[in-house]
């Protein structure tokens, strides 16, 4: 079953913004049109609830409530895509093997139609049902009263500073390391690689193991190791990410999986990895000193982690590179997960490339992703306008790619790092997202604050926060 464009494009002409994204005319952001879809439910008194229950493989579970047109009002044309684009957002936001709809049959019909085998959202499907929890995908249609209440739970992270510690970052375009001593960073590189095309498993480990061998090298010993890594880590093992596309399925699953746990039997210390949106915003928490923080790293992906009220992680995904920010129909389609308007075009290095284009930068195709932005980034602080309009522009999504966000995450402290932020971009990025949100969203700007670390940090702070993850025995 296809996705309703026709509803999407009707919903996201809801998005009238006061700012607009400099080379992305066309770009509807997913709060205005949310925000503006539900005060027309409101306005017409006919509201039906409707509820959106997650279930993840640990038995702990989610529930979102909203309201929907009942049917048969004129404006119930929009409701099969508000609500998919809801369900879409949750799933990368919180994971589920499990959803189940409670409310309108119809409205529950089309999401269970198109998150199947067969549907539109088959990569959805696969990924969050056997790829991540090793069991079917399955959607429910119910009543609103029959949908399972939430059971939410949550874990301290890191913040262990004593002793001798490597910390490590994994890029899809360069992987960080740092060496620390009782909280201090005393060595920290950055190394170019690229996983993504390499079909042997023995390349990821051999790169790590490196890494750690050359921090190692600056320190009289190594007392544990923590790591930071793009995808979906579960008890140390990736179960997905992009830095592994190009190890067949057969190998992953016998020996990429159990990366880490090799490298922890061969160092034979306490050795913890969890993804590199959490470790963000662990590093975010650690240096404000603060919690209810959400960090994105803006670099090959998008990488997202929260910190809640109480310093501890959720276990939710975060993977919001694959959560949609844009309403436009038309709007820019993932490669990977074949969606459109999500984040990972949005708010990375893509977007960069993807921009230059069409403002009619020209750019070498045979060099490396990270020398290509580099160029642009070059042409940047060189003074040129266009390269300027870009930045403007990422930091035009970004505002109200955080601003959504603050509907589904309590958000005290926003930080943004990331290669993308590197040199002046990163000061213009903020500059535009705090202009959108104080404009557009005063009530968010008077609640939150919005961090770009130094260039140091920004560059190697996941790594060093990644070394305070382990607890030493």
């Amino acid at each position: 079953m296809a996705m309703d464009n026709e509803s999407l494009r009707k919903l996201g002409n809801l998005a009238k913004a006061k700012f607009a994204a400099p080379l992305d005319a066309s770009f509807r952001p997913a709060v205005l049109a949310n925000r503006a879809y539900r005060e027309l439910v409101k306005e017409s008194g006919q509201g039906v609830k409707l509820v959106i229950g997650l279930e993840r493989t640990d038995g702990t579970r989610s529930v979102y409530e909203t309201q929907v047109f009942p049917a048969g009002h004129a404006n119930a044309g929009m409701n099969n895509a508000y609500v998919e684009r809801i369900v879409k957002f949750l799933l990368w936001q919180k994971g589920g093997w499990k959803v189940t709809i409670g409310g309108p049959a119809e409205v529950g019909e089309y999401i269970k139609k198109i998150y199947s085998p067969d549907g539109v959202r088959a990569f959805d499907v696969e990924f969050m049902g056997v790829t991540v929890s090793e069991r079917p995908f399955e959607v429910v249609v119910t009543d609103a009263a029959s949908v399972p209440p939430a059971k939410e739970t949550s874990m301290p992270i890191g913040r262990h500073l004593e002793g001798c510690r490597i910390g490590f970052d994994l890029g899809a375009s360069d992987r960080k390391v740092a060496a620390v001593i009782d909280g201090n960073p005393v060595f920290a590189e950055e190394i170019i690689w690229n996983p993504r095309d390499q079909k042997d498993p023995l390349y990821h480990y051999n790169e790590v193991m490196d890494a750690i061998k050359r921090a190692a090298a600056h320190m009289p010993r190594v007392d544990a190791i923590g790591g930071s890594s793009a995808g979906v880590i579960v008890n140390n093992r990736p179960m997905v990410g992009s830095l592994f596309r190009g190890v067949p399925r057969d190998l992953f699953n016998s020996k990429t999986k159990n990366v880490f746990l090799d490298i922890k039997k061969a160092w034979e210390v306490p050795l913890e990895v969890v993804n590199d949106g959490d470790v963000t915003a662990l590093a975010g928490a650690m240096s404000l000193d603060d919690n209810a923080v959400l960090g994105m790293a803006m670099g090959s992906s998008e990488a997202v982690g929260y910190v809640n009220e109480e310093g501890n992680i959720t276990g939710w995904l975060n993977e919001l590179a694959f959560a949609p920010i844009d309403y436009n129909p038309d709007a820019p389609v993932d490669e990977w997960s074949g969606d459109l308007g999500c984040g990972v075009q949005y708010q990375t290095q893509q977007a960069v490339f993807r921009l230059a284009k069409a403002s009619g930068i020209e750019l070498d195709e045979t060099v490396s992703l990270a020398e290509r932005l580099k160029s642009v980034q070059n042409l940047l602080e060189a003074g040129d306008n266009t390269a300027r309009k870009i930045w403007e522009t990422i930091g035009t999504y970004v505002g109200y790619a955080v601003a959504h966000y603050a509907d589904f995450y309590n958000i005290r402290q926003m930080l943004i790092l990331g290669r993308v932020t590197s040199g002046s971009g990163g000061s213009i990025i903020l500059e535009r997202a705090m202009e959108v949100i104080s404009g557009e969203f005063p009530e968010l700007a008077a609640k939150m604050e919005m961090h770009l670390p130094d260039e140091k940090t920004r560059r190697v702070g996941q790594a060093v926060a990644a070394a305070s993850l382990p607890a030493m025995k």
